[in-house]
C-alpha cells in the first residue's frame, strides 16, 4: 500500500474505534497502532471484521523488554490482510503484574503465541484457557528473554548416575584462571617497542 493509503487506513481506524488508538505511525511501509488494555479486544475485532481492514490472520504476537520504562514490556501483534495485501502492527505497553486480555476468542492462533510471550517474558494474559510454558521446561525458573535474566540461567540439569535420574542444580560457574607471566623475556624493552615492563631483567639472563 502507498503511504497515502496507509495514512487513510490509520485515520479510519482511529475514527471508528473511539479511544482505541492512542498513537499511530507509519514505519517501513506498515501501519503501527498503539492501544490500551481496555481497548485491545475492541480494536483487534474491528481490524478483523471491518470491510476496509479485514486483517483476518494473526501472524505473530511478540514481546519486547524495555527495563527502563515503568511498563517495561511491549506486546506486539502482527496482523495480515490477504484481501488488501497489507499488514498492521498493534502495540500495547504492560508490566509483569497486570494481565493483558487474551485474544484466543478472536484468533485461534493466539493461544500458542500468548503462551510463548508468557514463557519468555512473564506477561500474563487474562482469560487464556491454558497459560503454561511452551518452550522451556515446566520447572524452569524465570523468563529467559528478559533483559535482566542471567545468560547462564538459574538452574542446570544433568543426569545423576547415583540417583539414576535427571536432577536440577543451581548453576555453578567454575572459572579456571590463567596465570599470566608478565616477566616473559619476549616482552623485553625492544619487543614490540621500547617499554618498561616489570621483569625486563629476565631478558638479560
Amino acid at each position: 500500500m502507498k503511504t497515502e493509503a496507509l495514512i487513510q487506513l490509520a485515520e479510519h481506524v482511529t475514527a471508528k474505534v473511539a479511544g482505541g488508538v492512542t498513537q499511530s505511525e507509519i514505519i517501513k511501509g506498515e501501519v503501527v497502532l498503539h492501544t490500551t488494555r481496555e481497548k485491545l479486544l475492541e480494536l483487534l475485532k474491528f481490524l478483523r471484521d471491518d470491510s476496509k481492514c479485514q486483517f483476518k490472520q494473526l501472524v505473530e504476537i511478540a514481546g519486547v523488554d524495555y527495563p527502563e520504562r515503568v511498563e517495561r514490556f511491549e506486546v506486539v501483534y502482527l496482523l495480515l490482510s490477504l484481501r488488501h495485501n497489507s499488514r498492521v502492527r498493534v502495540k500495547l505497553a504492560t508490566d509483569d503484574a497486570t494481565p493483558v486480555p487474551s485474544l484466543t476468542a478472536l484468533f485461534s492462533s493466539a493461544g500458542w503465541f500468548e503462551r510463548e510471550v508468557w514463557d519468555m517474558y512473564g506477561v500474563l494474559f487474562a482469560a487464556h484457557p491454558d497459560l503454561r510454558r511452551i518452550l522451556t521446561d515446566y520447572g524452569f525458573d524465570g523468563h529467559p528473554q528478559r533483559r535482566d535474566f542471567p545468560l547462564t540461567g538459574y538452574v542446570e540439569l544433568r543426569y545423576d548416575v547415583e540417583q539414576k535420574r535427571v536432577v536440577y542444580e543451581p548453576v555453578k560457574l567454575n572459572q579456571a584462571y590463567r596465570s599470566f607471566d608478565y616477566l616473559s623475556p619476549w616482552e623485553g624493552p625492544n619487543y614490540p617497542a621500547p617499554q618498561d615492563l616489570p621483569g625486563d631483567e629476565k631478558a638479560t639472563k
